[in-house]
């Protein structure tokens, strides 16, 4: 298994750079993840999508597209808005989750 260094902390990564133990994210991790997705800033509406994720997916299994829309409130346009060019692997990323079931 692969390992990356963020904020100091090495994480084990796949080979697509998404984290394999959500025990080891933090949100000093989640803002650098971020930034590398092309995010400068996560404002509450990111932080309420993130934590969606987080409390939805113990075992570190990312929700879909569907079930990010359906459970945060937010529009498919607005999550589109958020976290541009595939929202539902870009936040799994950021969040600390493996890849979504679905994503190519």
């Amino acid at each position: 298994m692969a390992t990356k260094v963020i904020c100091g902390k090495t994480v084990q990564v796949n080979e697509e750079g998404f984290m394999t133990n959500p025990a080891e994210w933090d949100k000093d991790i989640a803002v650098e993840m971020a930034k590398e997705e092309g995010i400068i800033e996560l404002t509450p509406a990111h932080w309420k999508v993130i934590d969606f994720c987080r409390g939805n997916a113990p075992t570190g299994k990312a929700p879909t597209l569907r079930q990010i829309t359906s459970g945060s409130g937010l529009s498919t346009k607005e999550l589109f808005g958020l976290f541009p060019k595939g929202p539902a692997k870009k936040v799994a990323r950021i969040a600390g989750l493996g890849k979504p079931e679905g994503c190519v």
